[in-house]
């Protein structure tokens, strides 16, 4: 965990935590519009491998996780939707969205890395 200072006096886990922020207000208003959703995957694959922080990177990887599973999910709920269960389908995939949204915002509120990240 780096506690550098740049010159304006912010530390770099700062400006991570300030970046991520972004990023899930991106994802949040993604449930209205996608486009925002898409604004912050890309600043998720910028700005993942810049990372230091093990906080942070495990909420960009479960961010960046979250939108691409979403996507081809929603691919096959595409495809399923002319024999009425890709309605279903999309039913349950955004109700997965919202509690990986949610979850995520509530670990970062408190601190905590997201799991699926080694020690």
């Amino acid at each position: 965990m780096s506690h550098e200072i740049d010159n304006t006096g912010v530390s770099r886990r700062e400006l991570e935590r300030n970046v991520l922020l972004v990023t899930y207000v991106l994802y949040g208003l993604g449930f209205f519009s996608g486009i925002t959703a898409i604004a912050g995957v890309i600043i998720n694959h910028v700005k993942m491998n810049d990372c230091r922080d093990r906080i942070a990177y495990s909420h960009h990887r479960w961010l960046m996780r979250t939108f691409w599973f979403t996507v081809l999910w929603s691919l096959v709920c595409l495809v399923l939707t002319p024999v009425m269960i890709g309605f279903l389908g999309y039913a349950i995939l955004w109700i997965w969205g919202v509690y990986r949204f949610i979850r995520g915002v509530l670990a970062f509120a408190e601190h905590r890395a997201m799991p699926g990240m080694a020690p």
